[in-house]
């Protein structure tokens, strides 16, 4: 996934603001204030919990550009602490237990159990939209309740979820623009393995980047969690196909450290030149550029592998803003949302192109921008991620990202279904079984 900073809350960057300017942050007309009698009111704090960023560049502005100026322009004391990703969830599920902490929270998926617990971002998308246009499908589908129509969270971007490759070991192999399809990593894992030694580094961990491998290679496969209607649909023929070959990619050319890595374990694995191949964000280059490994003209990058049925894959962060309904700036929580947006193209660039817009309008150049970029080697190097919204899908595809779909992704159902038989633990056929039993259990209990 990304660099490994176990800070936990350690670092709390806190951000002392005065009124004393008005900073133009907002649409080229002028300011815009969704809840005008904050304008003039006392001074108030607007206290954000979210990620430690993977591109640090993205927190520096962030924290000491963005949220500065706000804070100046709406007379508020802003606070950002940052914390490690692994670390999120069990904080979220803490506050949102006391009913007290931060007012805005962003997390990594679809967070749809804590509907109950969050005030509806309807109006907030709805102001977007009349400054930037329409929202991709991939938002909507990630924070919308399609029975209670009611917006759980807002998403401002998602990080794409291509393959990162070893140029020059797949050259050798026969494939010298990298795998393209499943099989043909198979095929070129097996030879890489046999030739130098070096395994394949598909993650089959209880973590977030193995989650989101293993779900790419089930669709890809035919495979699905639910269908359209939110019934479960794990056990199929599909599945098990998709649980077959992991079990041979693995025997073939992988070893058994994949079990128990962490997030940042594929990213030191492949900058260590120990892996030919892994499924992660551009996180891995970008610190390879920034910290000029020699091995950074040697990873490249390419799209989502396409399986027997479709060229498919998760985003492999979704980012989720959530407003507790226990928050003590709800007004102010929205409007930085809003405002945030009319400034997503900075933030775009200070992540140096990690977080993908979910309202285009605000990187309208992102074609030209991602083909030439020259800290990249090539500067091409991102070129192939322009077209990753024909192929990045929703946690939770076909259906929606509902509050059963996140408890079984929080729950791992989905890497220990493909663990258990990649390490002959499970027959396929008894995986597929057990995973939808589990599946039907979490579902029953949100009906």
């Amino acid at each position: 996934m990304g660099r490994e900073k176990n800070q936990g809350l350690s670092r709390r960057d806190f951000i002392a603001l005065t009124g004393r300017s008005a900073l133009t942050l907002g649409a080229a007309s002028g300011p815009f204030f969704l809840f005008p009698d904050r304008a003039a009111a006392q001074q108030k704090t607007l206290k954000i919990l979210q990620w430690s960023h993977f591109v640090p560049a993205y927190d520096t502005w962030f924290d000491g550009t963005f949220c500065k100026e706000w804070g100046q322009k709406h007379n508020t004391n802003v606070t950002v602490d940052h914390i490690n990703l692994v670390d999120l969830p069990a904080k979220a599920a803490s506050e949102a237990s006391a009913r007290r902490g931060h007012d805005l929270v962003m997390l990594l998926s679809p967070p749809a159990a804590y509907e109950k617990q969050t005030i509806d971002m309807t109006q907030v998308y709805q102001e977007v939209e009349k400054r930037h246009g329409k929202k991709i499908d991939l938002a909507h589908r990630s924070t919308y309740n399609p029975k209670t129509r009611r917006y759980f969270a807002f998403s401002d971007s998602y990080v794409p979820d291509p393959g990162n490759w070893h140029k020059d070991w797949w050259a050798e192999a026969g494939f010298p623009n990298g795998p393209d399809t499943y099989e043909e990593l198979r095929v070129g894992a097996r030879k890489i393995r046999g030739a130098t030694g070096h395994p394949c580094g598909l993650g089959l961990s209880q973590e977030l980047d193995s989650s989101m491998a293993m779900r790419a290679l089930l669709w890809s496969f035919g495979g699905a969690e639910q269908d359209e209607a939110g019934n479960v649909t794990i056990n199929s023929k599909n599945t098990i196909e998709a649980l077959k070959y992991m079990k041979a990619l693995y025997q073939e050319s992988e070893t058994p450290e994949v079990f128990t890595w962490t997030p940042p374990s594929n990213n030191q694995a492949m900058l260590a030149g120990r892996v030919s191949y892994v499924a992660n964000a551009i996180s891995i280059t970008r610190q390879a550029e920034r910290e000029h490994l020699p091995i950074e003209s040697k990873i490249m990058v390419s799209r989502a592998l396409r399986g027997p049925v479709r060229r498919i894959a998760a985003e492999h962060v979704m980012d989720c803003y959530v407003i507790w309904d226990f928050a003590e700036n709800k007004d102010g929580a929205q409007q930085f949302l809003i405002d945030y947006i009319d400034s997503f193209h900075d933030g775009f660039a200070a992540g140096q192109f990690y977080n993908f817009p979910c309202f285009p309008h605000t990187v309208p150049d992102l074609n030209k921008e991602i083909a030439n970029d020259p800290r990249a080697t090539p500067p091409d190097k991102y070129q192939v991620l322009g077209d990753v919204l024909d192929w990045a899908t929703n946690v939770g595809y076909p259906g929606y990202a509902s509050a059963a779909i996140d408890e079984a992704f929080k729950g791992w159902v989905i890497p220990t279904m493909f663990a258990k038989v990649a390490r002959g633990d499970e027959a396929p056929e008894n995986a597929a079984h057990a995973a939808e039993d589990e599946y039907k259990r979490i579902f029953a209990r949100w009906k």
